[in-house]
């Protein structure tokens, strides 16, 4: 399934160190050759600090002989960059002591202050200066450079408190941030810190072109929380997001439209009441980008939902599997995906018959009769949907319910009280335009239809 790979594609986007868990995850699955894929990891670690890695890499790609010229290179540079780490934690010792000071840190987490207030606080009472913040970022950059995440995020954690929004690290200091958090796997402090990086990007005086940028990172790092928050929080806002948020939308139509994977993903297996009305927003943005990107998941919900193709859709479905399997983002999700594909494809064709045997309907879920016959037996019992089983046919039978007489005029009347005070409101509009002498608006191509007839 290497032809609906999006790994490539998505890691434009990230930041080299948020590309090793997708590499990781690829050699798991060997959709790729295994030495294609340590000479990519090699390329990512050589921009790196994490030197021993690379050597590791190095070595499992070319063997670990010692004059070798590109093994005595990273040796070399393992020694510039122990070099630079303690130069940089000389630097940076008297601002970490500042920080370990129990009053501090109270200060910090506890006191509502502004960074500039805080900022004083320091200056006055522990004798912190401006260019220390500087340091601050480059220690913490470095630190993530050499892979601990850890001390970076909590550095940039400090460096973000302190700094003003028009600093001109803050920014960098608020992804940087991200990226800690997520290769911790903190989802939670990950998330705040996704909405904070939003904030700042949606109220950001930069050019159109440098926010569609901005938005398109963004979009492409919230899959990393978004996928690993709980199921109806996460899934939720990544729809708020992609598919609500028209600059998000925007960006992904115009620069990523292999996001309509992910969102797609997420509208299906998201359980809420208006999934109905999702699917009907969703199908609309998908029918819009056709041309520009397709895969079976996408093809999947046209096929069910555009084209009434059963048949097409089952054969998606199946195709879906794969790709799911094979995502780093979506594997955790295959289940659920399956389970509401097929709960679709049973409501969209309940909708059109009313009497389905049992035998074709397990076709068009990838399902034995047995299985078939299970599933929807609970689903029955589960949901509002009126149905009953004829076993000995081997039949669902749908119960379409008879609107009486009286209802259905209660339906078709509705709105009559409404419409009769609107044209009512709209003959009084008239009658004084006329009587004031005026001349009423009328768009030109009615106007000139009068004037001919």
């Amino acid at each position: 399934m290497a032809e609906y790979d999006l790994s490539g594609r998505v890691g434009e986007y990230l930041d080299r160190h948020l590309v090793f868990p997708l590499l990781e995850f690829l050699s798991e699955r060997e959709i790729f050759d295994d030495r294609s894929l340590l000479e990519g990891k090699l390329k990512l670690l050589r921009e790196t600090n994490m030197v021993d890695f690379a050597l590791d890499v190095y070595h499992m790609l070319h063997g670990e002989e010692e004059d070798d010229e590109g093994a005595k290179e990273l040796i070399e540079k393992r020694g510039i960059v122990v070099t630079r780490l303690k130069e940089l934690q000389e630097k940076t010792e008297p601002i970490v002591k500042v920080f370990e000071n129990e009053d501090v840190l109270a200060k910090i987490q506890t006191a509502r202050v502004d960074g500039r207030q805080l900022f004083e606080y320091l200056e006055t009472q522990h004798g912190f200066r401006a260019e220390m913040l500087d340091t601050l970022y480059d220690y913490a950059k470095f630190q993530y450079e050499c892979g601990n995440y850890s001390g970076a995020a909590e550095y940039l954690y400090f460096h973000r408190v302190l700094t003003p929004n028009d600093d001109k690290n803050t920014v960098n200091t608020l992804w940087g941030k991200l990226a800690s958090e997520i290769l911790m796997q903190n989802w939670d402090v990950a998330y705040d810190d996704l909405m904070r990086l939003k904030e700042v990007i949606d109220t950001s005086p930069a050019s159109p072109l440098q926010l569609l940028q901005q938005r398109a990172f963004l979009i492409h790092w919230s899959l990393f929380v978004f996928f690993n928050l709980a199921p109806a929080k996460g899934r939720g806002d990544l729809i708020e997001l992609f598919l609500y948020s028209q600059p998000y939308l925007n960006a992904i139509q115009t620069m990523c439209p292999h996001m309509l994977r992910y969102l797609t993903t997420a509208v299906v297996v998201h359980a809420t009441g208006k999934k109905r009305t999702l699917v009907k927003d969703l199908v609309k943005v998908i029918q819009r980008e056709s041309y520009a990107y397709k895969d079976p998941i996408s093809e999947f919900v046209e096929c069910l939902y555009v084209n009434f193709d059963f048949d097409g859709a089952q054969q998606k479905l199946r195709e879906c599997e794969e790709v799911l399997l094979n995502d780093f983002f979506l594997v955790a999700c295959h289940d659920d995906f399956i389970e509401n594909a097929r709960l679709m494809i049973f409501e969209t064709f309940c909708r059109i018959h009313s009497c389905i045997r049992i035998g074709m309907l397990a076709e068009k879920l990838n399902m034995t009769p047995e299985e078939a016959e299970k599933w929807i037996v609970n689903l029955i019992r589960n949901s509002p949907l009126d149905a009953k089983i004829d076993s000995k046919l081997g039949h669902v039978v749908m119960n379409s319910p008879v609107q009486s007489v009286y209802q259905q005029v209660i339906e078709k009347t509705k709105g009559l009280a409404f419409r009769s005070q609107l044209l009512s409101n709209n003959i009084d509009k008239r009658a004084a335009i006329k009587k004031a002498g005026g001349q009423e608006w009328a768009p030109s191509g009615w106007s000139q239809a009068e004037h001919q007839t």
